[in-house]
């Protein structure tokens, strides 16, 4: 076992920090892009969007990458793009070249995000990949919730550009720690990277993933929507049927029946539904029903990132060891659930519903996340360890875009409905303009009350759903997870009664 593995870990963990950074950190700097670029709001958000949509992508070709060419190499190649990419977005002097930056990140992320597991699970000895598999999590789910907050202190202190330009010293320190400290364990012999599959899985990712996220924009029935998820489907068909046929495929379909993994798979699609459709619900109330700035709303959020930390990095493997992996998944997302019916039940004016419910849901996701991750890549040989990490990735991904777009919309519908009918088609576009009409209207005060009610109601409509699709997907993961186990213990139990 290699001596350094942690001090290796805490460079996996440096170079993650910075993937997971950046898919928040830009979010407060909207304001100031759109002045010193000068940037429209359709560009800023595009600014944003690249990265998320370029990571989530391209994540299971770099998963696949990465263990063809090797975790170590491919880590390389994504701090190298990555850092680049970084002072070129720092630097940006148009919108169209922050844009073309952020994506050049986003792929850079996409190569580094799986990498990094690849390198822990050879890293590690079985016994101790569930203990780094919960610190990976645990760093990945502070980078989050801090992302607003380092953004929001960055700009307040020098530019909008030191956002990105962090990112480059970052970059190079871990790139030679990299090269002196991981073993260069190469790939797979033998096996070329399946390029076309490469292709069809990348346009069905951003087929799909750009139609989730414009359904807040646009709403499911736009023409926009509708083309992007039909090219997204075709391509997915087209991809699942070429993989189908290859002797060494990007991804092994053949994967999704073993029922350890497809659990794995499907804790994680729900989990990260509920999770980041509630938690993107929940800045909706800071920001428009309290008032907070996004800095503030931010703040706010780090109950969650703490209370994560430290189930993941401290609780996940005691309750992994005590009740295995069926039943520490089941009380993880359980918790989270408690935590989401916690926010929808308090009245939306006190935060304090939302400070106990943030701290359920990080103890619940800080044990659900790496029991389901250990899950997964105890599914496959270490050989396959990037394959299953891209997997992870982008199921998380989907399932955070699929959240945002389907809680956005229950919050829409049961606000639209419980507003004044005179101010529907105001409440369509948002609850601002609905409450720039009511203010204008004779009974102004009476007509903003009923709109902050029924933003309210909407509010606990959408966490109650996000409660609902974390504990199906508990419920179901736990079952199948419950199955499995049972298999392979059955063939050790008949071994020893006959052995008697």
């Amino acid at each position: 076992m290699d001596r350094r593995r942690w001090f290796i870990m805490a460079v996996l963990c440096l170079s993650l920090v910075m993937v997971v950074i950046d898919n928040t950190v830009l979010t407060v700097a909207v304001p100031s892009v759109m002045t010193d670029l000068p940037a429209t709001v359709a560009q800023a958000q595009w600014a944003v969007s690249a990265y998320l949509l370029a990571l989530s992508s391209f994540v299971l070709v770099g998963g696949a990458a990465a263990d063809r060419w090797g975790p170590k190499q491919t880590l390389m190649a994504g701090l190298m793009l990555f850092g680049v990419a970084s002072l070129a977005a720092a630097f940006s002097s148009a919108p169209w070249q922050l844009i073309a930056a952020r994506s050049v990140m986003g792929l850079g992320a996409a190569l580094m995000m799986p990498s990094t597991l690849a390198v822990a699970m050879r890293t590690f000895s079985e016994e101790e990949r569930p203990k780094a598999i919960g610190i990976w999590m645990a760093v990945a789910a502070a980078g989050t919730a801090g992302g607003p907050v380092l953004g929001g202190f960055l700009i307040a202190t020098w530019w909008w550009g030191t956002v990105f330009l962090i990112n480059v010293p970052i970059s190079v320190v871990c790139m030679v720690a990299v090269t002196v400290t991981v073993p260069d364990t190469g790939g797979t012999k033998g096996e070329r990277l399946d390029w076309i599959g490469a292709c069809l899985s990348v346009v069905a990712m951003v087929g799909l993933v750009w139609a989730i996220t414009t359904v807040p924009t646009h709403g499911w029935t736009s023409t926009a929507v509708q083309m992007l998820a039909a090219v997204g489907v075709l391509a997915l068909v087209a991809f699942i049927l070429w993989e189908l046929q290859q002797k060494a495929p990007m991804l092994d379909l053949a994967l999704f029946r073993n029922t350890r993994f497809s659990a794995a798979v499907l804790g994680g699609l729900l989990a990260s539904f509920g999770m980041a459709g509630s938690l993107f619900v929940l800045t909706q109330h800071f920001q428009m029903l309290l008032n907070y700035s996004p800095v503030a709303a931010g703040t706010r959020m780090l109950p969650l990132a703490i209370s994560m930390l430290f189930s993941s990095a401290l609780l996940s493997a005691l309750l992994l060891k005590m009740l295995k992996a069926p039943g520490a998944l089941l009380a993880g997302m359980s918790v989270v659930a408690a935590g989401l019916l916690v926010i929808s039940l308090i009245p939306v004016e006190r935060y304090v519903g939302s400070f106990l419910g943030l701290i359920l849901v990080g103890l619940g996701m800080g044990v659900a996340g790496p029991v389901a991750t250990n899950a997964l890549m105890s599914a496959l040989p270490v050989a396959k360890a990037g394959t299953g990490s891209g997997v992870g990735s982008t199921i998380q991904e989907f399932g955070n875009g699929l959240g945002v777009a389907v809680l956005g919309a229950v919050l829409t519908g049961f606000f639209v409905a419980r507003i004044p009918a005179s101010l529907q088609e105001a409440g369509k576009q948002s609850f601002t303009d609905a409450m720039q009409q009511a203010a204008s209207s004779p009974n102004a005060d009476a007509l903003s009350a009923q709109v902050r009610d029924a933003f309210g109601q909407g509010l606990a409509a959408s966490q109650s759903v996000g409660a609902l699709a974390v504990l199906v997907g508990g419920i179901a993961a736990t079952i199948l997870l419950w199955r499995a186990e049972s298999r392979a213990a059955a063939p050790s139990t008949s071994q020893t009664s006959s052995g008697r």
